[in-house]
């Protein structure tokens, strides 16, 4: 089973819930998404609007890997329990943030071996192919980074 959290932001993130009906590389698994405020039907993915963070929790636990938008709650949820972790930045340009500080989170994260992101022009099922076999580095919280990433935001 893969989760996918797209966050609570109020702006559409349909763009991620398409690269996930359209995968090749995900067909054949279970997909449960937390869709937040956007709207999307599905035959293949079974979405949420809200879930509670016991679900969330719960979903995050026993999926293979997360895949999720560049929310930092999202993000370190995920790292916490140690999972794989694959993130679609929401973009300003399609009008599903109000800025790309999404993208610069990924960027560090991705840097310091905690994520993979996907980049504009990368292929989304070579990017799910990468998540699969990657060998996860294991999240110790550490206050320091905590304090440079909100100085950052």
């Amino acid at each position: 089973m893969v989760f996918v959290t797209v966050g609570t932001q109020k702006q559409q993130f349909v763009r991620l819930l398409k690269l996930l009906e359209n995968s090749k590389e995900l067909e054949k698994d279970e997909i449960i998404v937390q869709a937040g405020y956007t709207k999307y039907e599905s035959n293949r993915l079974k979405i949420f609007d809200f879930i509670s963070s016991e679900e969330l929790e719960k979903y995050i636990e026993n999926s293979e890997f997360v895949i999720c938008h560049g929310g930092v709650g999202s993000i370190f949820t995920a790292l916490r329990k140690n999972k794989k972790v694959f993130v679609v930045p929401r973009l300003s340009e399609n009008k599903e943030h109000i800025n790309d500080h999404q993208l610069e989170i990924c960027e560090q994260l991705e840097k310091d071996g905690y994520i993979l992101y996907l980049r504009k022009d990368e292929d989304f099922d070579k990017m799910i192919k990468r998540i699969r076999s990657r060998k996860n580095k294991e999240y110790k919280e550490d206050r320091s980074f905590l304090d440079k990433l909100r100085k950052e935001i």
